[in-house]
């Protein structure tokens, strides 16, 4: 099991969450996505590995930009 948290800035609402979590969503293999625009953290959970450059470029496509911590 894998689990990554990553800080997404320019989230401000439950829209915000949800644009990402769809983007998030569309990546293989993800079991759990947990986003708040109040902390402006995104964890992901997985099986395997996550890929980080994959998770990046969602959070990109969803219009926000994101590190992981």
């Amino acid at each position: 099991m894998s689990q990554r948290e990553y800080q997404v800035t320019g989230m401000t609402c439950g829209h915000c969450e949800l644009s990402v979590r769809e983007e998030v969503a569309q990546l293989g293999g993800v079991d759990v996505i947990d986003v708040s625009a109040a902390s402006g953290r995104l964890t992901v959970t997985a099986p395997a590995d996550l890929d980080d450059a994959g998770v990046l470029a969602a959070v990109e496509e969803a219009g926000y930009s994101a590190v992981r911590v």
